[in-house]
């Protein structure tokens, strides 16, 4: 199933492992380690990173919205038709 993650940006819930805060110092080491290797995706428009998703490939994708709002929409299978377009008011 795929997920709206912010700003017409989709992943695929089944290929996601985690969703993070990227506040903490190890998590910063991995999105850093992941633009470096080229496997970063920044889907923030531009707007501070809120949540980090890291895909069963070793892909980390950078989002605008709060984890919890990413993982509300995979645990209520919220698709990419459902999600509106009200993320300019959860940043």
């Amino acid at each position: 199933m795929l997920i709206h993650i912010g700003f017409g940006n989709i992943v695929n819930t089944s290929k996601i492992i985690a969703i993070v805060s990227p506040e903490s110092a190890p998590i910063k080491r991995l999105v850093q380690n992941a633009k470096e290797k080229g496997m970063a995706i920044d889907a923030t428009q531009g707007r501070k990173t809120k949540a980090v998703l890291v895909m069963e490939n070793s892909q980390v994708v950078l989002s605008a919205l709060l984890p919890e709002t990413i993982a509300g929409r995979v645990h209520t299978g919220q698709g990419p038709e459902s999600a509106g377009d009200g993320d300019e008011d959860e940043i």
